[in-house]
């Protein structure tokens, strides 16, 4: 069930990057961003009240944790920004690659308190494979 859990939310951000850019060039990138964050906001006050969610902050969290907000921006803005001159399927394919570099570095050696998974030769065979695809996309 995770693994078509996962496939769904990789069709939706290929959807989400098709809208996030064609905003961004209907209002320009500040107020596309803002737009989307407001919208997401919306919709998560109403799912909370739909299904009577109570948030409750906890304490001794690291502050770190709650600069995700800031990195969500940070996404929307850079990628509206490669949208407009590579497209849909560039920026993803491009950002699934950084997204799998980091995690194996995160993996290898427990970055942010994560438990140490070494990389191992198939999944830099893996990486490889993904890069040259990458390439071969990539080019025109």
């Amino acid at each position: 069930m995770n693994y078509i859990i996962s496939l769904i939310v990789g069709a939706l951000t290929s959807i989400m990057i098709f809208f996030n850019g064609s905003l961004s060039e209907g209002y320009g990138n500040t107020l596309s961003t803002i737009l989307i964050h407001l919208v997401g906001l919306i919709a998560i006050i109403l799912v909370s009240i739909l299904t009577r969610s109570k948030m409750k902050l906890k304490k001794g969290l690291p502050l770190y944790l709650y600069s995700a907000g800031l990195v969500g921006i940070g996404t929307v803005m850079l990628t509206n920004i490669s949208y407009m001159k590579l497209g849909v399927s560039l920026p993803l394919a491009l950002g699934l690659l950084g997204q799998t570099i980091f995690s194996l570095l995160t993996d290898h050696f427990g970055f942010l308190g994560m438990k140490v998974v070494k990389v191992n030769p198939k999944k830099l065979i893996g990486l490889g494979i993904i890069g040259i695809g990458i390439f071969i996309m990539a080019l025109q």
